[in-house]
């Protein structure tokens, strides 16, 4: 049996190095039209919205690491392609219109930022007071 689990563990560790070679590109591309917004907003957004909704994604170290790279590199992507504040120009207002009611029914039903997301960005977590300046923020987008 011994022999049986020394085999097995040398083929994990061989497994774990090799899939580092397997690369998963995290980018940041140019902000091309940021969404303008008062700072209080911005301060909320940059801190728990922009690392997966906007072109200034924070990579941190462990995003090097397979498999959890290819997690969140994919949860990058489907972010970005959800909203981006960083390329928000680029949306028809009724696009605008459709994305800022998602975002209030994500932040009303407490399903934004993700909890496995604020595990490791306890700071993300949107408090009452903040909820309340996003929804009245989102409330009157319209004259931002």
């Amino acid at each position: 049996m011994g022999k049986i689990y020394k085999s097995i563990m040398v083929l994990l560790v061989i497994a774990f190095i090799l899939i580092q070679f397997i690369d998963s590109p995290r980018t940041n591309p140019p902000v091309t039209g940021e969404i303008e917004v008062p700072v209080e907003i911005k301060t909320i957004l940059k801190t728990s919205c922009y690392d997966c909704h906007s072109n200034e994604t924070v990579w941190p170290l462990y995003s090097k690491v397979a498999p959890v790279s290819w997690i969140i590199t994919d949860d990058v992507n489907s972010g970005r392609k959800k909203v981006n504040f960083s390329e928000w120009n680029k949306y028809s207002n009724a696009n605008k219109e459709k994305k800022m009611k998602d975002i209030w029914e994500d932040i009303n039903a407490d399903e934004m930022p993700p909890k496995s997301y604020t595990y490791m960005h306890p700071q993300s977590v949107i408090e009452f007071t903040q909820k309340a300046l996003l929804k009245k923020w989102i409330s009157n987008w319209k004259t931002y």
